[in-house]
């Protein structure tokens, strides 16, 4: 057992409410590490072991028999650590590129700020705040520095998001602990618990295909609420995925929507907010990450919701967390690395010129593994009960978990010597369905088996329906 990924599955566990004892059901192996300042393949195998524990909670109540004893759920680290990376690998194609030429770090006068840019309306925030609305499709990067070098930090930093944008100005952990945003999420769980309305319908765990017959409606984006519900759809979940009409995100949808089925919606319009409530009462969960109050503005407030659906399990993802100041701030993993300490610990420990994020988006990830970890929770304690459950979780409530780990360092832990992203791939097999190949779950369950077989729509192919 790795004794770290043991100890964050622990605290992890305690989190989603689960019992310890089950923690005995858990074994961990594998090598490698990603490197860097903080033990993000230790976080990886800890969330990615919560979440398969979860499931392996719900399929005792489907009455199988299977293996209970240790090791009866197991978690290779390094795959673990590789869905945190890359999970495809394209075969004779290309993907489009992951982000705006104008997302990335920036220095300013005091420092350095983020700005997140690959949304058009972000894009044109944080162009018309710089004062160069004008600029051409290709961002001209030595106007954008020359720009961002007149501001002060959080001078910048307060324009862009007062503008409807996205940007982070690099604080370090000390900065963050005392700043009001740090404080509130230290005053506040990883994991929220609320017990919802009950509900007369019935769905039941199977002891073939354990999600199968779950309807669970998505409304996600980039990137932990994908990876909640790409794992429900492997576990047999029907996962029905909703965006707005005009939002786009080619460099990952190839990924993040493997098994699921997906649609447009615009809620603003009295047509789409009336098929979106006919689909919430037909389903059995709710992930989704929008803005705190952004649901509340269309009247499907929380509230709203299990009035809906009774015993719906409702689990809501958003960065800053749901307290203090920035609780309706936008936001995205690299930009609460910059905000929290993250990559600012990262430069001064490689000793590097500029901000040094982790290896891969790991806020993003181990959040998502969180999520479906309480998802499958929730059902667990609707099937019990027949109650429904609200979750919140945030990314930085999960980016606390490394912070409180900030000294130990990855890759001077033997025996995970640090791995390139080639040696990450070797475990990657090729698709029975589409020209590319992933890697395979990176837990094993007893009588659980993972599905991804089917391909994934492209984003508004299919009609909103279950």
């Amino acid at each position: 057992m790795d004794t770290l990924a043991h100890a964050l599955s622990a605290r992890i566990w305690d989190a989603l409410g689960g019992d310890p004892a089950r923690l005995a059901r858990l074994s961990v192996g594998g090598e490698g590490a990603w490197p860097g300042l903080f033990p993000v393949s230790d976080l990886a195998a800890a969330a990615v072991a919560c979440a398969a524990l979860a499931a392996d909670e719900l399929r005792d109540l489907a009455g199988t028999r299977a293996d209970t004893g240790p090791g009866a759920v197991q978690v290779d680290r390094r795959l673990a650590a590789a869905w945190f990376g890359v999970t495809l690998q394209p075969l004779g194609w290309a993907p489009p590129p992951l982000r705006d030429a104008l997302t990335g770090d920036w220095r300013c006068r005091d420092g350095w700020i983020r700005l997140h840019a690959n949304a058009p309306h972000h894009r044109a925030a944080a162009l018309d705040v710089l004062g160069l609305r004008d600029d051409p499709g290709q961002v001209d990067e030595a106007r954008v520095a020359a720009a961002v070098a007149s501001w002060h930090g959080a001078s910048l930093e307060r324009a862009v998001v007062e503008a409807g944008g996205c940007a982070a100005e690099m604080r370090d952990i000390q900065a963050w602990r005392a700043h009001p945003q740090g404080i509130a999420v230290q005053g506040h769980p990883l994991v929220e618990w609320r017990c919802a309305p009950a509900s007369a319908a019935r769905w039941n765990p199977r002891s073939s295909g354990l999600l199968r017959g779950l309807r669970v409606l998505d409304m996600t984006r980039v990137l932990a609420g994908p990876v909640a519900t790409r794992m429900l759809a492997g576990l047999g979940a029907t996962v029905l995925r909703i965006d707005p009409p005009q939002w786009n995100e080619p460099g990952v949808v190839a990924d993040v929507t493997r098994g699921k089925r997906c649609a447009r919606l615009d809620l603003k319009t009295a047509p789409g907010h009336a098929r979106f409530v006919e689909l919430l009462a037909q389903a059995d969960v709710f992930v989704h990450g929008l803005r705190p109050g952004a649901l509340d503005a269309l009247g499907l407030d929380a509230r709203a919701r299990t009035r809906i659906r009774p015993g719906l399990v409702d689990v809501s993802l958003d960065a800053y967390g749901w307290h203090g100041p920035w609780a309706s701030r936008r936001g995205f993993d690299s930009l609460v690395q910059m905000s929290c300490g993250i990559a600012d610990a990262g430069m001064r420990a490689a000793g590097a010129k500029r901000p040094l994020p982790l290896p891969v988006q790991a806020l993003d990830h181990s959040t998502g593994y969180l999520a479906a970890a309480a998802v499958l929770r929730g059902l667990t304690r609707r099937v019990g009960g027949d109650q429904g459950t609200e979750v919140q979780l945030s990314l930085a409530a999960t980016a606390e978990i490394l912070l409180d780990l900030t000294h130990r360092t990855e890759a001077g832990q033997a025996p995970h010597a640090p791995l390139s992203e080639a040696d990450w791939l070797t475990r990657i097999e090729r698709t029975p369905w589409g020209p590319a190949r992933r890697l395979r779950a990176p837990w094993g369950i007893a009588g659980v088996p993972t599905r991804w077989h089917l391909p994934a729509a492209e984003l508004g192919s299919a009609p909103a329906r279950w």
